[in-house]
């Protein structure tokens, strides 16, 4: 079963957990930039974080330049946010503070 498109509520209440992450102007997605001191911390991050984005069967939306990386969470199947994106975003935090 597919996880429900989060209310606006939901979401608020969501994002009140994270750090850095910030809600898109269509209430959609939610955005973070990672900012590593090297490429390979980087790309270490993004390795750690495709294997839990395959095991939630999620996958972020992506781009890397050297250290920076610059990530969107949404469902695009329920076109919002589920906790799944929640979930990810999370795990990713966990991973860059293993990074630092």
């Amino acid at each position: 079963m597919s996880p429900e498109k989060l209310s606006p509520q939901a979401i608020e209440g969501e994002l009140e957990t994270l750090q850095d992450w910030t809600l898109r102007e269509d209430g959609a997605a939610i955005f973070r930039s990672f900012r590593f001191r090297t490429f390979s911390q980087a790309f270490g991050f993004m390795a750690e974080c495709a294997l839990v984005a395959e095991r939630l069967n999620h996958h972020p939306e992506w781009f890397n330049v050297y250290s920076r990386v610059d990530v969107t969470l949404t469902t695009h199947h329920v076109s919002g946010l589920t906790v799944q994106d929640f979930k990810l975003a999370r795990a990713m935090d966990r991973a860059a503070r293993r990074g630092d």
